[in-house]
Parts: C-alpha cells; structure tokens; sequence
C-alpha cells in the first residue's frame, strides 16, 4: 500500500520546480534553498489540501526541566 497519495506526489513536484526557479518562499517570506524544506512545504501543502500524507513525526525535544544540569564538584576559582 502506497504511504504518499497522487496529491502529495504533485504537491512535491510543484514546489521542487518552485525552488529551481528561484521563486519558492517560505512562510515568513524568504526564499527556500534546501531540497528538504521544500519537500516538507509541498507536503505541508498536500496535507492541507486533504491528500493522503502520514502525519508529521512529533520532534524528539527534551524539556529543560528534564534535562539533569551538570555537577559541579570541587569548583573552586583558581587566583
């Protein structure tokens, strides 16, 4: 079974050609260089358009909170 519909293929292609030619912008308006950011607009684009897309896989972040900070044993200034 297929992961990415027609919709998404189409998608992809359009904004790929955008991107040669110079005239692909990014969300905040600047002009998109990178073949993986303009793969991700075309199927952001794809998804909106309800073609089939699997969801975005959820960024791998850890909290600050989380995060263990470093010890600091025997921290003495050095004169």
């Amino acid at each position: 079974m297929a992961r990415y519909g027609a919709k998404a293929s189409e998608k992809v292609e359009k904004t790929m050609r955008e991107r040669k030619r110079g005239t692909l912008k990014s969300g905040s308006g600047k002009k998109v260089t990178s073949k993986k950011q303009a793969i991700a607009i075309g199927l952001s684009e794809a998804r909106r358009a309800g073609g089939k897309v699997p969801k975005k896989k959820s960024s791998s972040k850890k909290s600050s909170s989380t995060r263990k900070s470093p010890s600091r044993k025997g921290s003495s200034k050095k004169s």
